[in-house]
C-alpha cells in the first residue's frame, strides 16, 4: 500500500500493536544479498565500552525524553503538517506539507527503542497522506534527504515493505529533475506531471547529496533507472576533478562547469563533501578492499584529495587563542568567516582517518586527527563562550595565519609543545578577547556541532567530548524549552528571544546524536551503517556480479 494525501484536515493517532515490529535491534534483511551485515574488520574501533556507563544511561534517557516531548507537541499540535511553530503552538509548511517531521523522526524513533511511538507514526501516513498524483512541485534535495532518505532508513531498520514501496514511488516521481543538458538536478519537480526547472546553476551539495539514498534504493529494487543518473552526476565531478579538490560552489546544468567563485566547506556544498566518502562506503568497500573496482578507487581518491585541499587551504588558526576554523574562499580572497553548518567537518575528517587509513599517508593521517580536534573544539568552545552556553550560526574570525604554514613551522622547530589550534584555550565571556564576533547570533537547534563530537567521542574513546556534548544538551533543555516543545533562539550571547520553529531536523539528528553519544550499549555500529546527511542511517551493502553487469559499475 502506498501513502495517499488525508481527504480530511486531520488523521487520529490510533493505537499500535508492538507486536508488529521486531524488538532485535537491527532485523536481517534478505533482499540485500548475502554480504549485506558484514562483520566488524578488525581495523575498526570498537563502539567504546566505558566502565562507569551507568552514569550516562540517565543522560541517555533523558535525551529521550526530550525527543519525546517534542514529537507529542508536535504529534498534537502541528499533524498532519510539517513543523511544530514551538512559541504558539501553531504548524508550518515549509518542505511540502507532507509532514516532515514524521519522516524525519522515524530512525530516531526505532534508535531509542521507541516502538509504539514508530509504529503509529507508520501507520498515521499509510494509505492517507503523500500522494504522487497530486499536482505539486517539491525541492528535489530536501525531499531526497528528508522524506527518501527517512522512509528509506525507517524501512533498513524496520523491515517494513509499506515504507518500501512508498520511497520507490517518491524516487520515481523525482526522476524527471534529473532530465538536464548534463544531468544536474535541477532544483524542484512536479511530482504529478514530472515538470521541472530549466538549465541554471546547480549546487554542488544538492547535485552530489543524492546518491546514498538513490544508489541504496537501486540495490533493494534492481531497477538500473536509480543508479544511472546519480552515478553519471558523479562522473561529471570526477571528470572536472577541481584544482586541490575543491569543487565550486555551483554547476551550470547546461554544461556541467563551474559557476561560481566561492571555495567553502559549509552552506551549499557541505554534504556534497560529505558524500563523497559515504557512498564509498555504503557500497562495501570499506569492508572488503580486494572488492574495490576502478569506480570505487574514484571514490576514495577524490574524497582524500578534497580532505586534503580543504585542510591544506581553508584552514586557519586565529592569532590569540590559537582557534582552527575552516573559512571561505571567494575570488581567490580569503574570507574569515566559521559557520556552524561547518561544523560537521571535524567528523567527517574523524570517519575518513578511520574508513581510508590504509588509503591516507602516514602525515595525512596525523593531519586530518590534528584538524579534526582542532575544528571540533573551536565548535564547541564558541558555545560555551556564550552567555547560554549555545553556539552562534556564523563567526567572524581575526584571520590568524594559514594552518598548514602554522604547522610546518611547528614541525621544523621540533615540535615542541601541542600542534597549532590544538591548544584548546577556556570559555571567554568577554567579547573583545574571543578571536572573533558572532556575525549571525541565532541558534537554530542544528546538530553540526555535536555530530561531531559524537564521532570525536567514537573515534577517541576520550570521555571530554561525552561531557561537552552533555553541556550542550543542558543548555539545549535550559534555553529552548517552550510550552510547546523547543524553539530556536535569536541571540546566543545578549537579550534571548524564542523564534516560533521547531526544525524537523532536531528530531532527526541532534537530539539522536546526542542520544548515541551517551548510549554505548546499544551503539550503531559505524562499519556496518552510514548516515544520509539528514542523519537516517542506512545499512552497508556490496553489489552482486549481476548487478555490476546491469548497472554497469566497471
Amino acid at each position: 500500500m502506498y501513502f495517499a494525501l488525508p481527504v480530511v484536515g486531520h488523521i487520529l493517532w490510533q493505537p499500535f500493536e508492538l507486536s508488529n515490529y521486531p524488538q532485535a535491534p537491527f532485523p536481517p534483511h534478505s533482499r540485500l544479498g548475502p554480504h549485506s551485515r558484514p562483520g566488524r574488520p578488525s581495523t575498526w574501533p570498537a563502539p567504546p565500552r566505558h566502565q562507569e556507563q551507568d552514569k550516562w544511561d540517565p543522560k541517555k534517557i533523558a535525551v529521550r525524553e526530550t525527543f519525546r516531548r517534542a514529537w507529542t507537541g508536535y504529534r498534537t499540535t502541528a499533524f498532519p503538517n510539517d513543523e511544530l511553530t514551538s512559541l504558539s503552538g501553531g504548524k508550518s509548511n515549509k518542505f511540502n506539507g507532507w509532514a516532515v517531521t514524521v519522516f524525519d523522526s522515524l530512525s530516531t524513533m526505532w534508535l531509542m527503542g521507541l516502538r509504539e511511538e514508530f509504529g503509529a507514526a507508520v501507520e498515521s501516513v499509510k494509505d492517507h497522506y503523500l500522494k504522487m498524483e497530486q499536482d505539486q512541485t517539491v525541492p528535489f534535495f530536501e525531499t531526497v534527504i528528508r522524506y527518501l532518505g527517512g522512509s528509506l532508513s525507517a524501512y533498513a531498520l524496520s523491515g517494513d515493505q509499506d515504507i518500501l514501496k512508498f520511497a520507490e514511488k517518491l524516487g520515481t516521481a523525482l526522476l524527471p529533475a534529473f532530465n538536464t543538458s548534463s544531468g544536474l538536478p535541477t532544483f524542484s519537480v512536479n511530482v504529478k506531471t514530472g515538470k521541472s526547472g530549466s538549465d541554471g546553476g546547480a549546487l554542488f551539495a544538492e547535485a552530489a547529496t543524492c546518491q546514498l539514498e538513490y544508489k541504496y534504493l537501486a540495490k533493494l529494487t534492481g531497477r538500473k533507472e536509480f543508479y544511472e543518473p546519480v552515478q553519471r552526476i558523479m562522473n561529471l565531478f570526477y571528470k572536472i576533478d577541481p584544482d586541490e579538490g575543491l569543487f565550486s560552489l555551483a554547476y551550470s546544468r547546461s554544461k556541467g562547469e563551474p559557476a561560481a567563485l566561492l571555495l567553502t566547506a559549509g552552506s551549499m556544498t557541505d554534504s556534497g563533501y560529505e558524500y563523497l566518502l559515504k557512498q564509498w562506503m555504503i557500497s562495501g568497500d570499506v569492508l572488503a578492499k580486494k572488492q574495490c573496482n576502478a569506480l570505487s578507487h574514484l571514490f576514495f581518491h577524490s574524497d582524500i584529495k578534497s580532505a586534503n585541499g580543504i585542510v591544506n587551504n581553508l584552514i586557519y588558526v586565529t592569532p590569540n587563542r590559537g582557534l582552527m576554523y575552516a573559512g571561505d574562499i571567494d575570488n581567490k580572497k580569503f574570507i574569515p568567516r566559521y559557520q556552524h553548518l561547518t561544523c560537521y567537518l571535524p567528523g567527517m575528517l574523524m570517519l575518513g582517518v578511520s574508513v581510508l587509513q590504509y588509503d591516507l599517508t602516514e602525515t595525512e593521517k596525523e593531519h586530518h586527527k590534528w584538524v579534526a580536534e582542532g575544528l571540533a573544539y573551536t565548535c564547541y568552545i564558541s558555545y560555551r563562550d556564550q552567555k547560554t552556553n549555545l553556539g552562534p550560526e556564523i563567526l567572524g574570525m581575526v584571520t590568524g595565519k594559514r594552518w598548514m604554514d602554522e604547522v610546518t613551522a611547528w614541525k621544523a622547530s621540533g615540535r615542541v609543545g601541542n600542534p597549532p589550534g590544538l591548544s584548546e584555550p577556556p570559555a571567554e565571556k568577554d567579547k573583545a578577547k574571543r578571536d572573533y564576533s558572532n556575525w549571525d547570533s541565532k541558534y537554530m537547534l542544528r546538530p553540526e556541532t555535536v555530530e561531531s563530537i559524537y564521532y570525536m567521542w567514537r573515534f577517541t574513546g576520550d570521555l571530554k567530548w561525552r561531557n561537552r556534548g552533555y553541556e550542550i544538551y543542558q543548555a539545549i533543555e535550559e534555553h529552548t524549552r517552550t510550552e510547546f516543545g523547543y524553539a530556536s533562539i535569536s541571540d546566543v550571547d545578549s537579550g534571548l528571544r524564542h523564534m516560533d520553529e521547531m526544525p524537523s531536523f532536531f528530531l532527526a539528528e541532534t537530539l539522536k546524536y546526542l542520544y548515541l553519544l551517551f548510549d554505548d550499549a546499544n551503539a550503531l555500529d559505524l562499519s556496518t551503517w552510514v548516515f544520509n546527511t539528514e542523519a537516517h542511517p542506512l545499512p552497508v551493502f556490496f553489489w552482486t556480479d549481476s548487478e555490476k553487469q546491469a548497472f554497469n559499475i566497471q
